[in-house]
């Protein structure tokens, strides 16, 4: 699975999960449970600090937490970004050796030569040190979704956010144009991944998570409170900034020293 699979997949399970069924009651230093207690709870306590420093002003609070806590995330997802581009470079360079063994054995389907094209397909990528499982890099995505859902669920859960506004909607209350305007930029978010990307076989499940994931943020930012809209449209904002950055720090590099190795 791609990381791009598993970016979408998580997002859109994660929408899914969290407005169907999540506990919204309100959560203090007495709250109990290990995710409470030491993810949930100091995100919670630490929005109400900022809100305070700046005159109870929970909508910059939430602006500026969403901001910390994907500068913080960045770095997995840089280096994820990087793997993937890394991967895909060496496999353009490799690919080219599988077609030969695809069309050396082709019409030949017995049990034998499938094993010989499986093992020389290894070889190959043995050849060039290239493992594709473990350059995938699913891991970063595992550590980033508890933390992700943690400050979620702090948004939810502190009871203090329903009762003050931002700019002109109520964060406590659904909002019909902030919820459109969450659900437009995790579309066009979902577009810049696809920036520079040609299309291949097995892009149809990446691109219906794509259009799947704006949608559902639209639909449940219209009934949830504006505070996590607001939230989903920072992060959206920030990852389209990041997607560009990674693409300029990455793509733009030259070629690989396995694609020069190759071509000598």
């Amino acid at each position: 699975m791609k990381n791009k699979h598993v970016f979408f997949f998580i997002l859109g399970l994660g929408i899914f999960l969290t407005g169907c069924g999540v506990t919204t009651e309100p959560i203090d230093e007495n709250t109990t449970g290990f995710f409470s207690q030491y993810l949930v709870y100091p995100f919670s306590y630490l929005i109400k600090v900022i809100a305070e420093y700046f005159n109870g002003n929970y909508g910059v609070s939430i602006i500026l937490m969403t901001i910390l806590v994907r500068l913080c995330i960045m770095p997995m997802m840089l280096k994820q970004s990087k793997n993937q581009i890394s991967l895909k470079e060496k496999m353009a360079v490799i690919q080219p050796e599988i077609d030969k063994i695809k069309k050396k054995y082709e019409g030949k389907n017995d049990k034998q030569i499938k094993e010989k094209i499986q093992q020389e397909t290894i070889e190959v990528y043995s050849k060039f040190k290239l493992n594709p499982l473990s350059s995938l890099g699913c891991l970063p995505m595992l550590i980033q979704l508890p933390i992700l859902m943690g400050f979620y669920l702090a948004i939810m859960r502190t009871s203090e956010i329903g009762d003050h506004s931002f700019l002109w909607f109520s964060l406590g209350e659904a909002n019909v144009l902030l919820a459109l305007i969450a659900a437009v930029i995790y579309f066009l978010q979902f577009q810049t991944t696809q920036l520079g990307i040609e299309t291949q076989q097995g892009q149809g499940m990446i691109k219906m998570m794509g259009y799947l994931s704006p949608i559902l943020i639209g639909v449940f930012s219209l009934t949830l409170p504006a505070a996590l809209p607001l939230y989903w449209t920072v992060g959206g904002i920030f990852l389209i900034l990041q997607t560009f950055l990674s693409k300029y720090l990455y793509q733009s590099q030259p070629k690989t020293a396995l694609s020069i190795s190759v071509k000598k």
